[in-house]
């Protein structure tokens, strides 16, 4: 390796924003949703004053990791993660919708607790939740890496900016994306492999919605694309499995691909779309 190599990579360390890791802002995620929710952690905590300590290390530990953003003095961190804490009860009764929704939409289900240890769409909304509330307090970075995070332990992609209603449920879950302009209203219930996702778009053309609305009470099953900004799914729709959707729906459209076999040898599938 030349010293010119070497004085380039040098100088990428040297120039590069400090930062916590994705192992440390992983473990500060589990540490907030094991406090939240019993069944989540290992530790249980049988008084006021544990629940408290165990609080004062997770601001503790969230401070540290903001603190690596040199655009913000010590104060302002110290602000943010107290107005992030003030939230933390309205993400806590969001996830709590959140697991009634999973309960009751999975008759496999045998209870909460059961959601809360191994449901991957309760950890993938969790980490959401929490992304999504330090994305709107406009914290670099970090909302990523926590989605990224629940990313890789569980196959669903949502981008921390992704606005998710009340009793959100997503069944299975491996092969969700959910891209970051996407605008979910409430009692949504999605499948493994749908993605809610952007037509292609010019990079000046990212401050506008890029991904589709789907308002409440709407079913979307396996497999299901739906992609642009201007797509809007009605209320109480069902989006059938492998639908490809880039046009608006009404209130309670039933929209599925309806396969037709063809008896004469050689003859290939007919699609056809019908709503």
């Amino acid at each position: 390796m030349s010293d010119i190599f070497i004085k380039k990579l040098l100088s990428d360390h040297v120039d590069a924003p400090s930062c916590a890791t994705p192992m440390e802002v992983g473990k500060w995620f589990k540490g907030l949703v094991g406090v939240l929710f019993p069944g989540f952690c290992t530790s249980k905590y049988e008084s006021s004053d544990q629940l408290m300590e165990a609080l004062s290390s997770l601001k503790d530990g969230l401070y540290a990791i903001l603190a690596c953003d040199r655009t913000k003095d010590e104060v302002s961190t110290k602000n943010l993660v107290d107005a992030f804490f003030e939230e933390l009860e309205h993400i806590h009764d969001l996830l709590k919708k959140d697991i009634q929704a999973l309960y009751e939409g999975d008759p496999a289900a045998k209870s909460h607790a059961e959601i809360i240890r191994s449901y991957p769409g309760f950890y993938a909304v969790a980490a959401h939740r929490v992304a999504h509330q330090l994305n709107k307090m406009d914290v670099p970075l970090i909302p990523r890496m926590i989605s990224e995070n629940a990313h890789s332990r569980t196959g669903v992609d949502i981008h921390p900016g992704a606005t998710i209603g009340e009793y959100f449920c997503i069944d299975h879950g491996t092969g969700v994306v959910i891209g970051e302009t996407t605008v979910v209203g409430n009692h949504v219930k999605i499948y493994q492999g749908v993605t809610l996702g952007a037509l292609s778009v010019e990079k000046r053309e990212v401050v506008e919605q890029r991904h589709p609305t789907i308002l409440d009470g709407v079913v979307i099953y396996a497999g299901a694309t739906i992609l642009g900004g201007k797509t809007v799914v009605g209320n109480d729709s069902v989006i059938g499995g492998g639908v490809w959707l880039t046009k608006s729906v009404g209130d309670g459209s039933k929209v599925y691909y309806k396969a037709k076999m063809s008896h004469q040898e050689g003859d290939p599938d007919t699609i056809t779309f019908k709503p």
